[in-house]
């Protein structure tokens, strides 16, 4: 980046630092959602809660089929 470019673009500095934020925390959001351990343990609190009573046996069986869902690979031509 030249001296012209680096002086022209200063006023737009701010603007790429919260640009560069907000994508760190996507990717990190974005790891955290998709982490297996934490998939696993939120299977584990699904099957807690239904055995105590709290969820109904459908609401279960739909929180574990999106659970199993994030932690099975994409597959071409399946909808994701």
């Amino acid at each position: 980046m030249g001296l012209i470019t680096g002086l022209l673009t200063l006023p737009l500095a701010p603007v790429r630092g919260v640009v560069w934020v907000a994508e760190q925390l996507y990717e990190q959001a974005w790891q955290e959602l998709n982490d297996p351990a934490a998939v696993r343990r939120q299977l584990t609190e699904v099957q807690a809660a239904r055995e105590a009573g709290t969820i109904s046996e459908e609401e279960a069986a739909r929180r574990e089929a999106e659970l199993v869902r994030r932690l099975l690979p994409p597959t071409e031509g399946w909808e994701v």
